[in-house]
């Protein structure tokens, strides 16, 4: 059964901004939509990318004003907007493991499960590069930054690890697929991120 958003995406980048005010907060969204439309189309499920995007825009939501209940009141924010409950289960199950106890299951959660934490160490590397861009990033120097625990210490490897493992893919194949995503709606995020007045 092809999964469909309740919500537009407008709608859904207004519930985004109503809980998250940093910019910061709204990139990250931004760029999980991106990576996450990014891959339903290369896996085959095109038809659903709209319903992907949502779900990578909005998995954070509660993030920002209640961090110590992560994924466990987002479903009440949700639900308030009118989120369907299979985007609500899909949203949640980010955070197994680490501060909830939904399963990812589907193929599009365990894609945000494993990409979630994979963006913030991408992006923080690509900040270092002279082009400030991960469109010339290669998989060595990502692989060196995932090695040096120090580096962007807030992205846990092991949620990376363990999200490789879940798909069946190698780490090489996830670091590859996810620069390519990134690259892939760099520009559009940033474009927005000025629209929006956050940049």
């Amino acid at each position: 059964m092809e999964r469909v958003s309740k919500l537009t995406r407008e709608e859904a980048l207004a519930l985004l901004q109503k809980y998250n005010k940093e910019p910061f907060h709204i990139l990250h969204g931004l760029t999980v939509e991106g990576v996450m439309r990014w891959y339903a189309e290369k896996l085959g499920y095109g038809d659903e990318a709209e319903y992907w995007g949502i779900t990578g825009l909005l998995h954070d939501v509660d993030f920002e004003q209640y961090p110590e209940q992560h994924c466990v009141k987002a479903p009440e924010l949700l639900r308030e907007a009118g989120v369907g409950e299979d985007m609500i289960t899909s949203i949640c199950s980010h955070g197994y493991g680490i501060c909830c106890d939904v399963e990812p299951k589907h193929e599009m959660e365990k894609v945000l499960f494993a990409a979630d934490e994979l963006t913030g160490l991408i992006g923080a590397a690509a900040k270092m590069r002279p082009s400030k861009s991960t469109k010339d990033m290669e998989v060595s120097s990502l692989k060196k930054k995932f090695k040096d625990k120090k580096f962007a210490a807030g992205c846990s490897r092991d949620v990376i690890r363990t999200g490789a493992e879940r798909l069946g893919w190698e780490l090489d194949q996830l670091f590859a697929d996810t620069i390519e995503a990134m690259r892939s709606c760099e520009d559009s995020v940033e474009a927005e991120m000025e629209q929006l007045g956050l940049k």
